[in-house]
């Protein structure tokens, strides 16, 4: 699966991640919108005739990555493209977007299918149908070494009004703090993650929350940050491929796939190779997940 894998780059000028496509080709696919905004009338077949899946994507490891040479991994990616290939889709196409852009372009056809570590919760699930989880997840804070202001909760942040923690903007961890009614002059809304790492430094916040395993990347060679243990009041989440609504023939036939990948050893190699335990997933479903609120 790697060899194509190596082969999906993103061109910088446009954001985009394509495996032989011309330019004149993709940068038209990428800016149509279907008459009305709504999908195409069959995403599954109009994929498997042109070769290619369009897919959003961030550059937030373990989740999705980018590497230096441009090519699209993560573990999302990843399962996308192993799953697409036995459904007769040779490659994905990957645009990199910020969270809260997701779910708009996927409804305005502008990408085909969202796998970005884009966890689940009721108002997403409202607004798009996700295949059965691939990955389950858990929370923490990055904070200074030492942890100074002893955040471990979301209820310290409530507790301390004079704290002030950085979020993603339409990221999964703006939305628990909405829930839990953090105010919103306690929240320090950033672009991507490493804005995140530089607020905390030039302390315009007193702590990241993300999740524990994109913090282990960002930083796992930074020796004046650290990682507090999953955090106990955030609720258990967990993500996998999302689809328009009304695209059930792609979703139902990506599902099935999915199963029984699920069943494989390749399926195992890919989530302990970006350090999640495959054996967390089991059982996991969309319909619980998508209970989260917010």
């Amino acid at each position: 699966m790697t060899g194509d894998l190596t082969r999906r780059n993103v061109l910088r000028s446009v954001g985009t991640a394509a495996v032989g496509i011309p330019m004149a080709a993709m940068l038209a696919s990428c800016s149509k919108v279907e008459p009305g905004g709504g999908a195409a009338p069959d995403t599954l077949a109009k994929a498997k005739e042109q070769g290619y899946l369009r897919v959003a994507i961030a550059n937030e490891p373990p989740y999705t990555k980018v590497e230096a040479d441009g090519t699209v991994t993560g573990v999302e990616p990843d399962i996308l493209a192993a799953v697409a290939k036995k459904l007769g889709i040779k490659e994905i196409q990957g645009t990199t977007v910020t969270y809260d852009s997701m779910i708009p372009g996927l409804n305005a056809n502008r990408w085909d299918v969202i796998a970005a570590g884009l966890f689940m919760k009721q108002s997403r699930c409202e607004a798009v149908a996700y295949a059965e989880p691939v990955i389950v997840s858990t929370e923490s804070f990055g904070v200074p070494k030492g942890n100074p202001k002893k955040i471990t909760t979301v209820a310290d942040v409530l507790a301390n009004k004079d704290l002030k923690i950085a979020v993603l903007t339409g990221g999964f961890e703006e939305g628990i703090l909405k829930t839990a009614k953090v105010p919103t002059d306690q929240q320090v809304v950033v672009k991507d993650a490493r804005s995140g790492i530089e607020a905390v430094k030039a302390k315009r916040a007193d702590a990241f929350l993300l999740p524990t395993l994109s913090l282990e990347d960002l930083l796992k060679d930074d020796k004046d940050m650290e990682i507090t243990e999953p955090v106990e009041d955030a609720p258990k989440t967990g993500s996998s491929a999302a689809f328009r609504k009304d695209d059930t023939k792609l979703q139902e036939a990506y599902n099935a796939e999915l199963k029984k990948f699920k069943e494989t050893g390749e399926f195992d190699e890919i989530l302990k190779k970006w350090g999640f335990d495959p054996t967390v997933v089991k059982g996991v479903t969309a319909e619980e997940l998508c209970k989260n609120p917010g």
